[in-house]
């Protein structure tokens, strides 16, 4: 098992909107926390919702990606969104990267959504957005070393590996955790096919986005 936690990518800009998601995430999540349970289940996906109230459902693709499940499922998408959000938003930059963000993320719900239709547990969490993060970090930036504490039962070590091999193995771990949950009558856990939307999204959209030119004003 391993978890990254930096990379060796330096920055070719000041990441203000990635920066700006961070201090979102966080100030919701302890809003959430002072707020009734109802107002985590009103903004949360509820994919069987989409056919009961398709214009409220369609607002929850927006909103369930700046809601979190508990303080560790913040804490570890918030350390991916750092790690390689900065390097992508400077390919990018601010415009087109908000723009590939938010589309990860509403592909990562749509994705979800149509996988387990009839679904009544509230889905939450920017995993999904940042997922296509990971995917464009790693189409860049393949070669990229990334800090990595490495779990082997009772070893413990921290190893620098390269992008490509980090990401690929997270999307091979999505996809077979994925995979192995479909037709499962579960109560909870991880959305697999969020990430597995939000990953194969975030790999069409760099190719496009990074084409697309941008006047600033």
């Amino acid at each position: 098992m391993f978890f990254p936690y930096r990379d060796d990518n330096p920055r070719v800009l000041i990441p203000y909107v990635t920066y700006a998601l961070v201090a979102i995430n966080v100030a919701l999540f302890f809003l959430q926390m002072v707020a009734p349970r109802e107002f985590t289940t009103v903004f949360a996906i509820i994919p069987k919702m989409a056919t009961v109230d398709f214009g409220h459902f369609t607002l929850t693709l927006l909103t369930s990606m700046f809601l979190h499940g508990s303080i560790t499922h913040l804490g570890g998408n918030m350390l991916y969104l750092w790690i390689f959000a900065d390097n992508v938003e400077g390919i990018l930059g601010h415009v087109k990267f908000t723009i590939f963000y938010f589309a990860s993320g509403l592909a990562a719900g749509i994705v979800q959504t149509l996988v387990d239709p009839t679904s009544i547990i509230p889905i939450v969490g920017a995993s999904g957005a940042i997922a296509g993060i990971l995917a464009a970090y790693m189409i860049l930036f393949p070669h990229a070393k990334v800090h990595t504490f490495l779990f082997l039962f009772f070893y413990f070590t921290s190893i620098r590996i390269p992008a490509f091999y980090v990401l690929g193995f997270w999307f091979l771990m999505q996809l077979t955790n994925g995979l192995s949950a479909l037709g499962l009558d579960t109560t909870g856990g991880v959305a697999w096919f969020a990430h597995i939307g939000g990953f194969l999204a975030g790999l069409g959209l760099i190719q496009v986005l990074r084409r697309i030119r941008i006047e600033s004003i």
